[in-house]
């Protein structure tokens, strides 16, 4: 009969490293080679650190830095900026959390990388037993959080296209039609674009687009700092009731949590992400300061008439303007094509299994197709850029930005390591009350104005 050894329980304290030499001589390395997602990644994860700076300050200076005039003038000059920086530094981090849990649960799982929606399921199915049923609605709401946040950002780019494209047509003598008019024009471009299934064929077009973007924000700020008035011409602060807008619009341009996981899952070396100086401080500090100058010079600029995107106030008569216009124009309509894969890949996960594989072609084209005259038609419904930003960012980003991140870092670290006097508790409990004060405050107030403008 085969002998068998009984193994030594495992001991707390002095006694843990002769446990695990017993375990060495038994054959077993696992505990004594711990294992690093970093080294089990994919060849084509090859991002360096610096890479992945280019692509997180590439993501997070979109649409949304244009729009930061607008969140100023429901704050004021003063409060506007200490306000950006607060936002800015929540942002980061709760985006902090979510990495380091994620990292932390690839390596008890023993897996080389995670999206957002497979760490919210995965720490729950890891997490106390009470929590363990409610793993499919983690992922469910992070997926479709993802999804809404990227279909009212499609609906936000439909309206910047058709209102520069109006300007420039009613200064040029061209046809006089409602903006409404002018978004629906823009299926003649949207349609055949967003049948384009991979995305390498936009890859070109792309790198093209982040030349021309940054010349149109290059533009825009000349015409901020040309002939700016007196401080004291502009509100400092402003009524309690604008900071709802304020918090939603800057969660709107800032936060960029849905393609933090994506860069990090693709670098070489995951632990350069986070910590000081890391790939994420280096990013979110360059982009705080660059949206509290925008923001700052857009308002005192412009002022109470200021708009939903900073490039629609620049003036009407002048040829480099009027270029910016065009230029922002091509941008988004190239920025639709690429964030529309994101709500498309959310549905078509759930609905491919019930078409038959014979018809995944044409389901796919139906479904995008679908979606296209969706965002082209709300934007008809709705041609108010600024109430599609506050509702994004009230709704959507709150829920994915805010309380699912500092939600997924309770569950993890419940039993764990909540810090002493449970700090880390409190501390995620006021996030997510934040969070809910921003939803339902800056929901009333959307809603409020979308019916004062009907």
């Amino acid at each position: 009969m085969e002998k068998v050894i009984a193994t030594p329980p495992i001991k707390k304290g002095s006694d843990a490293y002769s446990s695990k030499i017993e375990l060495a001589y038994n054959g077993s390395r696992e505990d004594l080679d711990p294992y690093v997602p970093a080294d089990h990644r994919p060849l084509e994860s090859n991002t360096s650190s610096f890479g992945a700076l280019a692509h997180l300050l590439k993501a997070s200076l979109g649409s949304g830095v244009l729009a930061m005039p607008l969140a100023f003038k429901n704050a004021g000059l003063l409060v506007g900026v200490v306000g950006t920086m607060i936002i800015g530094f929540v942002c980061a981090h709760v985006i902090t959390v979510l990495v380091k849990t994620s990292q932390q649960l690839c390596v008890e799982i023993k897996r080389p990388c995670l999206g957002y929606a497979d760490t919210c399921d995965l720490v729950f199915q890891n997490g106390p037993t009470s929590v363990r049923k409610y793993a499919p609605y983690a992922r469910e709401l992070a997926d479709w959080a993802l999804a809404v946040t990227h279909l009212g950002a499609c609906c936000v780019y439909v309206v910047v296209v058709a209102e520069s494209f109006k300007q420039v047509s009613d200064v040029y003598g061209g046809p006089n039609w409602s903006v409404t008019v002018f978004c629906a024009l823009t299926l003649v471009i949207l349609i055949p674009l967003t049948q384009i299934t991979k995305l390498k064929y936009l890859v070109p077009f792309s790198a093209l687009a982040n030349f021309v973007w940054l010349t149109s924000i290059c533009i825009s700020i000349y015409y901020c700092l040309r002939s700016p008035p007196s401080i004291s011409s502009r509100n400092l602060s402003t009524s309690i009731s604008g900071l709802p807008n304020f918090i939603s619009t800057s969660l709107f341009a800032m936060e960029g949590i849905g393609v933090v996981m994506p860069i990090e899952n693709e670098m070489t070396k995951p632990h350069q992400f986070l910590g000081c100086p890391g790939v994420l401080n280096i990013a979110m500090t360059a982009v705080v300061a660059l949206y509290a100058f925008v923001g700052f010079s857009g308002y005192l600029n412009f002022g109470e008439g200021v708009r939903g995107s900073l490039t629609l106030n620049l003036p009407q008569d002048e040829i480099l303007a009027q270029i910016a216009k065009i230029l922002v124009a091509c941008v988004m309509v190239l920025s639709y094509a690429l964030i529309f894969y994101v709500p498309v890949d959310v549905i078509w996960r759930r609905i491919q299994e019930k078409i038959p594989a014979r018809s995944h072609r044409w389901g796919m084209a139906g479904l995008r197709l679908f979606g296209t005259l969706f965002t082209v038609g709300l934007a008809c419904a709705i041609p108010r850029l600024e109430l599609f930003m506050e509702l994004v960012g009230a709704v959507c980003l709150s829920i994915m930005g805010l309380s699912l991140p500092a939600i997924v870092e309770t569950v993890w670290r419940w039993g764990k390591d909540l810090g002493p006097y449970h700090w880390i508790l409190w501390k995620n409990c006021l996030i997510v009350l934040f969070s809910l004060v921003a939803l339902v405050s800056g929901v009333t107030f959307s809603i409020k104005s979308m019916i004062d403008n009907l």
